[in-house]
């Protein structure tokens, strides 16, 4: 049986969900070393609205952050969350330019890029994951999870089927509403 990792996202969707993503790198600074000793299997610290926010909002240089995280927390795989086509936007971008993204994300830290279309249309994930593999990055796709009467059990395990042979190194569900119960998983 594989051995179940913990995903630290306090850093990206803990923020973002709590105060609009406005945490500074100064803050988080003091905490980054303690991290790095936990033994997470990732943090999950850039992408969704961490780069936007940190343009827009905190005049900080996202990729300056990324930098720093990455030198704060040498042991510790980061993890960004990426919109699939979207990639950290709001609209979808050309292949190229999603291609020149991923590779300067790795080359600058990412080890795991949480791939996602919050439509399931595996068709704006292929791209994404191509790229993050031929950059050496582990392509995580994430399945979003959501209710309604044609999202039965057999709709997940097709879409799982199909996000394997789009060629995921490993799967996770996105419950980003909290829908997902203990019940729901029987």
């Amino acid at each position: 049986m594989a051995k179940v990792g913990i995903t630290e996202t306090v850093l990206r969707d803990a923020h973002q969900s709590l105060i609009a993503t406005r945490m500074t790198t100064e803050e988080m600074l003091p905490i980054l070393s303690t991290m790095d000793k936990v033994g997470y299997h990732s943090v999950e610290c850039w992408g969704g609205a961490t780069f936007d926010a940190c343009l827009r909002f905190l005049n900080e240089d996202p990729w300056d952050r990324l930098r720093i995280l990455r030198r704060e927390m040498p042991h510790t795989k980061l993890q960004m969350l990426f919109r699939g086509q979207n990639m950290l936007g709001y609209r979808h971008y050309a292949d190229d330019v999603l291609e020149y993204f991923v590779q300067k994300s790795v080359a600058n830290g990412i080890d795991i890029i949480r791939i996602f279309d919050a439509l399931n249309d595996i068709r704006n994930l292929e791209t994404a994951v191509k790229a993050a593999k031929k950059e050496g990055a582990h392509a995580q796709i994430a399945i979003s999870y959501t209710l309604g009467e044609v999202f039965t059990e057999q709709y997940y395990i097709d879409y799982a089927k199909r996000i394997e042979e789009a060629g995921a190194d490993s799967i996770c569900i996105k419950d980003m509403a909290a829908l997902l119960t203990p019940y729901e998983t029987e």
